[in-house]
């Protein structure tokens, strides 16, 4: 399948949401004094996936058994998390629930889930720190009760409830595409870069050429020229320098092996520095991991348009996330659907 001759088919799922792959779950925790949260997804079965990061201050778990050398072959679930390094816990709560589920690799009479994770940073975004024990293992569990397959929530939710850019208010955004040969692919994702999604203003979106209908408003592209310079981060005056982050999942229903899914995710970072600007600073962590549940054959020529489907979810979903966006007590940052535009 050729690039050019398949673009003019391609249109969103019926959701518009990672969820258009069958067979996806999402499962959304949420805790508003906290002001943060943890997102999971999963799939029926376990499914290849891989990981790229091109952040300078990742926070990650189990992320080297994702490289295509490395012998594990597919994993359980897939979770996106605040709370910095506490964030990693979430999961644990995850495996927990999947291992009473039953679901795991199993090694002689142990069984083990395989969850890979990421978080960001949002520990001092105005909501409630002073735990005593750390909140996001049952964040995770939670969340893993709540997975479902078909229609969730986007803006401040989950891993993007307390997210924050450069500019506005952050969240937890999701698109898709299926291809004129039938196959499907999604991106999910928490923002919370340093950089800016928006244009200098705040009215237009760095991703409006990608927009698809009125996705994020339809505004349409900044009209003006000259917007690249210079780059000024409200957040930045707010919070320590590497409170960011922007972290996310593409997905797609296609057999692609690990290291074909490796490829993927290094293809939809183009999505991110689409969407944000600056993207992949050393103050960010930024991250995609790419999952394949297998579903559909595909050839080596289809690889380069799942490609390049996965940037353009990808940038989609970080710019619907802030769209999404809705305002808390104690925000430090405007939604852009609260006045911030």
């Amino acid at each position: 399948m050729g690039a050019a001759s398949e673009a003019g088919a391609w249109r969103p799922g019926p959701l518009n949401l990672i969820t258009d792959i069958a067979g996806l779950r999402v499962g959304n925790a949420s805790d508003g004094v906290l002001k943060s949260g943890c997102t999971v997804v999963l799939a029926d079965a376990p499914f290849t996936a891989s990981v790229q990061v091109m952040g300078g201050a990742p926070g990650t778990r189990e992320t080297d058994l994702l490289d295509p050398d490395k012998s594990v072959a597919a994993v359980d679930a897939l979770v996106l998390s605040g709370g910095s390094a506490y964030g990693l816990d979430a999961c644990s709560g995850v495996a927990d629930g999947l291992r009473v589920a039953g679901r795991g690799f199993r090694v002689g009479s142990a069984l083990i889930p395989l969850v890979p994770g990421a978080i960001l940073f949002d520990l001092l975004n105005g909501g409630d720190k002073d735990w005593v024990t750390n909140p996001y293992r049952a964040l995770g569990a939670a969340a893993l009760a709540a997975a479902r397959p078909g229609a969730f929530a986007l803006g401040s939710i989950g891993a993007g409830t307390g997210a924050l850019t450069g500019m506005l208010k952050g969240g937890l955004g999701s698109a898709s595409l299926v291809l004129g040969n039938g196959v499907t692919v999604g991106a999910l994702v928490a923002v919370n870069p340093v950089g800016s999604t928006n244009t200098p203003g705040n009215r237009h979106f760095w991703a409006a050429p990608f927009e698809i209908g009125a996705e994020f408003g339809g505004l349409g592209p900044d009209p003006r020229a000259g917007l690249g310079a210079p780059l000024v981060s409200r957040k930045a005056g707010l919070v320590a320098e590497r409170a960011n982050t922007t972290i996310a999942i593409v997905a797609t229903d296609a057999a692609l092996t690990k290291a074909q899914c490796k490829r993927l995710a290094i293809s939809a970072h183009d999505g991110m520095a689409r969407a944000i600007v600056p993207s992949h600073t050393p103050d960010d962590g930024d991250l995609v991991f790419a999952l394949a549940t297998g579903a559909v054959a595909v050839t080596p020529a289809d690889l380069s348009p799942i490609g390049a489907a996965a940037a353009l979810c990808l940038a989609r979903a970080i710019a619907r996330a802030v769209y999404h966006a809705t305002p808390a007590p104690g925000d430090l940052l405007l939604c852009w659907q609260g006045g911030g535009q």
